[in-house]
């Protein structure tokens, strides 16, 4: 079963392995990301990063859907780690029973749209409007969706973050 799906553009670091891993009580860290998945560098380092209680996987999108698909996968306890909105949205539109969405850390580091600047919706979070759009159509999806950064951090609805800017 999928405890939480985590946007967060650095995946796998040590608020995920030490915070996040520990209170979801996760057996599993499932990484979707195209790009870690076909890059045996990123991948060591992924799994350096990894708690050594958990066993972690790194997946294209498309393999990782199938995964989480896969009956066997209720049985588990999962945190899925996406690295953008676009693969969120991805995720979110082919996996059933994501009942909670996490957006962390998301936008310092993530892939220039040209000369576009991102807009700070809050001290990790920086987002374009085409990623906007990409979130608000998540939560039309009616799954809760809160922007926390760490399990210690209060949750606040992306929602009420988006509609305040």
């Amino acid at each position: 079963m999928i405890k939480l799906i985590r946007l967060d553009e650095r995946l796998i670091h040590g608020q995920v392995a030490i915070r996040w891993s520990k209170y979801l009580n996760v057996d599993r860290i499932l990484v979707l990301n195209n790009e870690a998945a076909k890059n045996d560098l990123i991948k060591k380092s992924l799994l350096m990063a990894a708690p050594r209680d958990v066993k972690v996987a790194i997946e294209t999108i498309n393999d990782g859907i199938t995964l989480l698909n896969d009956p066997r996968a209720a049985s588990l306890s999962i945190l899925v780690l996406v690295r953008t909105p676009k693969d969120l949205l991805t995720v979110m539109n082919s996996v059933k029973d994501i009942k909670s969405v996490n957006i962390g850390n998301y936008g310092r580091v993530a892939a220039k749209e040209g000369d576009a600047v991102r807009k700070t919706y809050g001290l990790n979070l920086y987002l374009y409007d085409s990623e906007i759009k990409i979130l608000k159509k998540i939560l039309d999806m009616g799954v809760e969706c809160n922007y926390q950064v760490t399990p210690d951090n209060n949750p606040e609805s992306l929602k009420k973050i988006l509609e305040n800017k």
